[in-house]
């Protein structure tokens, strides 16, 4: 029986079925055609192909795979006398890494000179604002997840292609876009088959549907897990590496990064909330982001699409695609458009097809384009402006440069000074040894950066250390100073007496073997590489032992952790031995010592203090409950970094693993399941459990451990109700740098030279130490914030609180982390803490 008058809940309830029966039966098909996307204003060149011919299907009815994606980039690029295409590089897994040119046909017949003449007008004091195309670059997709942007790519190409309208024409005439269509390619691959696996005929907008709930790690992030919209800065992996590698090129005036958010969102364009822009960031840069917004409003009011700007995200962290132009003279901004997650999802705005957010995600790459054209000689003046004012600002330094170095340990400092090179810096070596304010830097093992450069504000956004804040919430870090993470000694001087020449081809060390030896060698833990090498020669069956105290010999000090490395009694000939330890010697880029002598001032060679060592068999448990980025970072470090195999336990099989293969397993931060007895009975029988952060809640409600954590409360006094979330987020330490003392004669601290460590922490779990001092061999200060927000009541409850516990359980080790000592690939300067964990595991 029908009610005459239903509830409003009822007639809602009736409009669904309405809608989700018309969905299945007319499954988007007027959605799929291209008058759906493309402006009607214009003809089309039919010798042109459309995305459709090359890629089979209509875009919007299933999610473009990245090969089909490439064949459709390459096929338009050989139609079209508007496109130039290049691969710059390869993912991990050797998809290309697509750039496409797009511009009239005369200036790609002088493109090289356009490209020439617009850096020209960033390093000098005039410029013609008038008559030079405007360089837009457009990025799509560098969440695997949020693929509506690299969809709307192959429709943005095919407009700027095949479009004959004079508008079209004059618009290519006054641009130059360089054109990203996958940022990352791995992981639209991986979501694209998620998606389209799991599509159903009758589409189905149920969230609770398959399609829209990926596995474990999900599309999101590239091969090794990682978010390659945190590495513009840090430059990192390969992706990021060929993206800032056009960008320096090119310097393009504004940069746009497609993303999207959760489905029951509209679409987002910036600027972010104002007050948390970082104060590096010129003013008149927020101003015409905020200018160039109009433009979005109007396309998006005229297609019918909801949006909003100015809220949830900020502007702060430079190594965000939408930020990282900021710092660079030109102007960033994210696009986040309410997601499908799949091809058709329920949301609070009704039913959002995937069609229609490649719709808005077109639109938005053309009011862009549009803005470009129209605030074309206001956005050159403010690029020729930024460097103009930088120059002024470099000059007044006054000769002012910064020397960072470690003087045991070279690979660091290279590989902080690979990241200023890949950004357009320069540096130079030093002529001699030299200290500063107590601080010595040793040449070749340290570099000086001259801050009288065109890159000035780039140099102080990676070095400076920042404490105070506008506003006290994050969307991401807060602070990042690089010679902190990398581990390293700096100091900003003056004088300019000790800078050598400036490194034109940066190479890393060559690594040596002193000489052959018939006795032993001895090799310095301090080293980044070091823990490669002495996996190489542990996975050789050679034999191999830790010092635990340091000792002299050879008129040499070698300090805690040196490796000993017996001539007799190996699997190899001592000339075979001398070869072998003179590769590792060179792809490890370390020293090591030849001696014929056991005899020291010290521990002796033959001392029960060198602790013989085993070859590390390590186990990283993934899946469901880990968190991907961590293990991630994990995996990469060991395949990439130290070349150490490393085997990938899924949570889901756990159970059935033979876990006596492995002595060493890592827990990231996250939860291990049902597994708790089969991994306690590992432990007890002699294995080492590493785990990390949110992992230890899980070890110790499951009695691996019995840590005693600092707990506070949080009283909110005249907050009002709509500022309860600000009240709460303060709360947050999004990431920020602290000081921990460091007990160097604990095997944790094995190759480290100062008794003081940086450690990265964006969590509020504040272990309290122990009783007995031994037991606390890192142990943060009183005073411990370096650089970042954190509030005082967080500071106050981590002072003197402890990032590392050891705890015996049976013949075997739980060791725990409360940071993350392998933050986004780029903190080098804790790396070495787990490799202690691990190497010297039979130690703690």
């Amino acid at each position: 029986m029908i009610q005459a008058n239903p509830s409003s809940v009822q007639m809602r309830l009736i409009v669904m079925l309405f809608l989700f029966n018309s969905l299945q039966l007319f499954p988007q098909s007027s959605q799929f055609d291209v008058s759906y996307y493309l402006p009607q204003n214009t003809t089309y060149n039919q010798s042109i192909p459309t995305p459709e011919s090359v890629i089979g299907h209509p875009v919007g009815k299933w999610h473009v795979t990245h090969d089909k994606l490439v064949q459709y980039m390459k096929t338009l690029a050989k139609a079209s006398n508007r496109i130039t295409i290049e691969n710059g590089g390869s993912t991990f897994e050797d998809r290309p890494l697509l750039l496409l040119t797009i511009t009239s046909p005369e200036n790609q017949d002088n493109l090289e000179v356009i490209r020439q003449d617009h850096i020209a007008a960033t390093e000098g004091d005039r410029s013609n604002f008038s008559s030079r195309p405007i360089v837009v670059y457009q990025g799509f997709s560098i969440h695997g997840n949020e693929p509506s942007g690299s969809n709307a790519a192959l429709l943005v190409a095919y407009y700027l292609a095949a479009a004959e309208s004079n508008a079209v024409k004059q618009l290519l005439s006054d641009t130059v876009i360089l054109f990203d269509p996958s940022m990352n390619p791995d992981g639209l691959q991986r979501f694209a088959y998620w998606a389209n696996t799991n599509k159903s005929h009758n589409l189905n907008p149920d969230p609770n549907d398959r399609e829209y709930n990926e596995v474990w790690p999900g599309g999101r992030t590239n091969h090794y897990w990682f978010d390659m919209n945190r590495d513009w800065l840090p430059v990192q992996l390969p992706e990021s590496q060929a993206r800032i590698a056009s960008f320096h090129k090119w310097l393009p005036n504004i940069l746009t990064d497609h993303h999207e958010m959760g489905t029951n969102s509209t679409f987002f364009f910036q600027p972010g909330i104002p007050s948390r822009t970082h104060p590096l960031t010129p003013k008149l840069n927020q101003e015409l982001t905020k200018n160039i917004g109009n433009y979005h409003a109007k396309a998006l009011d005229e297609i019918g699409s909801f949006y909003y700007t100015e809220e949830n995200f900020d502007d702060f962290y430079y190594g965000k695609g939408s930020t990282f132009p900021d710092i660079n003279g030109g102007i960033g901004i994210l696009f986040e458009q309410g997601s499908s997650r799949g091809h058709i999802q329920e949301s609070d705005n009704g039913i959002l097809t995937f069609p229609f957010t490649i719709r808005n995600q077109f639109t938005a790459a053309l009011s862009t384009l549009n803005a470009a054209q129209n605030m074309k000689s206001e956005i050159l003046k403010y690029q020729h402006d930024f460097f103009k004012n930088a120059r002024v600002e470099a000059k007044r330094q006054n000769g002012k440069a910064i020397v960072f170095g470690d003087t045991k340990d070279a690979a660091k400092a290279f590989h902080l000074a690979e990241i200023l090179k890949r950004h357009n810096i320069s540096f130079n070596e030093l002529k001699s040894d030299v200290t500063l304010n107590g601080k010595q830097f040793k040449k070749g093992f340290s570099y000086v950066v001259t801050k009288n450069q065109k890159n000035t504000r780039l140099i102080d956004a990676m070095f400076e250390k920042r404490t105070t804040f506008q506003d006290s919430l994050f969307y991401d870090v807060s602070a990042w100073t690089f010679p902190l993470a990398f581990g390293l000694d700096y100091e900003e001087v003056q004088s300019s007496s000790f800078i050598g020449a400036q490194v034109e081809h940066l190479q890393a060390k060559n690594g040596t073997v002193s000489a052959k030896s018939n006795y032993a060698y001895l090799m310095e833990w301090h080293e980044y590489y070091a823990p490669k090498a002495l996996y190489k020669i542990l996975q050789k069956g050679l034999r191999a032992k830790v010092g635990m105290k340091p000792f002299h010999i050879n008129g040499k000090d070698y300090d805690y952790g040196t490796i000993l490395i017996p001539v007799q009694n190996q699997n190899l000939s001592p000339d075979e031995l001398h070869g072998f330890l003179q590769s590792i010697a060179q792809t490890s880029h370390i020293d090591i010592d030849a001696t014929n002598t056991g005899l020291t001032e010290g521990i002796d060679l033959g001392s029960s203090q060198f602790r013989a060592l085993t070859l590390p068999k390590v186990a990283l448990i993934v899946g469901d409950g880990i968190r991907s980025y961590d293990a991630g970072e994990i995996w990469h470090l060991f395949d990439q970094r130290f070349d150490m195999e490393i085997t990938k336990l899924d949570t889901k099989s756990l159970g059935r693993v033979d876990l006596s293969r492995y002595n060493t397993i890592i827990l990231p931060s996250g939860s291990a399941g049902n597994s708790k007895d089969k991994l306690k009975s590992w432990v007890q029988n002699g294995g080492t459990l590493i785990g990390y952060r949110s992992a230890i809640n899980w070890l110790k409600n499951n009695e691996f451990i019995k840590p005693k954590f600092k707990t506070s409360k949080l009283e909110a006094k005249d907050i009002s109700f709509e500022n309860r979330s600000k009240f709460r987020g303060a709360q947050v330490i999004g990431g920020a740098i602290f000081e921990a003392y460091l007990d160097r004669s604990h095997p944790i601290g094995f190759g480290y030279t100062k008794n003081k460590i940086a450690l990265f922490r964006n969590n509020t779990m504040f272990m309290e130490a122990d009783k007995q001092s031994y037991n606390n061999p890192i142990q943060y200060t009183k005073t411990p914030l370096l650089s970042g927000y954190i509030s005082k009541q967080n500071l106050d409850s981590l002072a003197l609180t402890v990032p590392f516990k050891s705890n015996r359980l049976g013949r075997g080790n739980v060791l725990v982390f409360t940071d993350n000592t392998n933050f986004r690939a780029f903190w080098y300067g804790t790396n070495k803490l787990m490799m202690n964990a691990i190497f010297f595991r039979e130690e703690m």
